[in-house]
């Protein structure tokens, strides 16, 4: 999961599950921006069957578990200055740094519109608007169905791009559902043995179903982006297709995370990187397209395929090291005790006795 540790005091010890969950995950976003230019180039059906797969439920599966660990948010001082210097200067930061460099890359001009976010830091402002909100849906009786409802009243405009609000919209409903999960839900989910069974199933009918529409689907009913006047259909056919594509997304992303694996393994401590990977990899990529990387035959062909595949396993992993994290950590997490008050003395502290 790309985004900002819990907004409550984190247990000193990681756990395992979701340092996995988020490295896993964020895998799959790096592989599937590395497959995107060839997924509409002739013979790439698999290519194409792989992309739509892991966009059916990658961003869910973040988004879930960035609801999760904004529980127990509630815009206190200290949370808003974390909330600020670890979302929102990033996505300013980055998205002028990504517009730069892509602008230099394909030698084109550049200019910079604050309000619209640049490629993958859609995220960044969409998860610093959904945790503002947090307090308001911690307080109404039906959270999720209120914001299934405000989901499905999105597909009916054009919103535009700014602040990506159309993704902040569509996306909500996962992200709300992950502010009611309880511990013991994903505890059942990990640990229940015929659920496993079932999680490999969904994603073997899943494929399948991937592979057979291949051909015809359009990937941006995967990005949530657009309502229905932009994709030019009725509102009536946009709900049934997004309505599919949001059923798909919440049962993929419940087969996921009951495959994570639960204990410690050697690549844990990596998901403390993945904000890192997240931003980083999506540089590499727009230089590799520039240079022409994705037109290469050897590339185009199926043991071209697989070995992306794996240079994009092998990248995310070093992404995500120590070192390269803690070289990120001024652009990541910069400190910001210059814009800030300093935080009030906690009340009794020093106090003195009165005489």
């Amino acid at each position: 999961m790309p985004a900002t540790p819990p907004a409550s005091a984190a247990s000193p010890e990681r756990a395992a599950y979701f340092d996995n969950a988020k490295l896993l995950a964020v895998v799959l976003v790096v592989c599937g921006h590395f497959w995107e230019p060839l997924i509409d180039q002739p013979g790439q059906r698999l290519a194409k069957t792989l992309y739509l797969l892991v966009y059916a439920f990658h961003m869910p599966a973040f988004i879930l578990i960035s609801g999760f660990f904004s529980r127990s948010f509630t815009a206190q001082p200290r949370q808003m200055r974390r909330l600020v210097s670890g979302v929102l200067i990033p996505f300013l930061v980055w998205g002028i740094l990504l517009a730069y460099f892509t602008g230099a890359v394909n030698d084109t001009s550049v200019s910079i519109q604050p309000l619209t976010p640049v490629w993958v830091t859609w995220f960044l402002i969409a998860l610093f608007l959904w945790r503002l909100s947090v307090p308001l849906w911690r307080n109404l009786r039906a959270p999720v169905t209120v914001a299934t409802l405000v989901f499905l009243a999105a597909g009916a405009f054009s919103l535009g791009a700014q602040l990506s609000i159309t993704r902040v919209l569509q996306f909500l409903p996962y992200f709300v559902l992950g502010l009611t999960l309880d511990p013991r839900h994903l505890a059942w989910l990990r640990e229940t043995r015929w659920v496993k069974a079932a999680a490999v199933a969904v994603f073997v009918v899943a494929g399948a179903a991937a592979y057979k529409v291949a051909p015809d689907l359009e990937a941006v009913w995967l990005y949530r982006s657009k309502g229905g006047p932009e994709l030019h259909v009725g509102y009536a056919r946009w709900v049934f297709e997004a309505g599919v594509v949001f059923v798909a997304g919440l049962v993929l992303t419940a087969a996921f995370l009951a495959l994570v694996p639960a204990r410690r393994a050697w690549f844990t401590s990596l998901g403390a990187g993945t904000m890192g990977a997240f931003l980083l990899h999506a540089f590499i990529r727009q230089g590799a397209f520039a240079a022409g990387f994705f037109d290469h035959p050897f590339v185009r062909g199926l043991p071209g395929l697989a070995a992306l595949t794996v240079l994009c396993v092998a990248l995310t992993l070093l992404l995500c090291t120590r070192p390269v994290q803690l070289l990120l950590r001024p652009l990541v997490e910069p400190r910001l005790n210059w814009l800030f008050r300093p935080e009030a003395p906690t009340r009794g502290a020093g106090s003195h006795r009165r005489k």
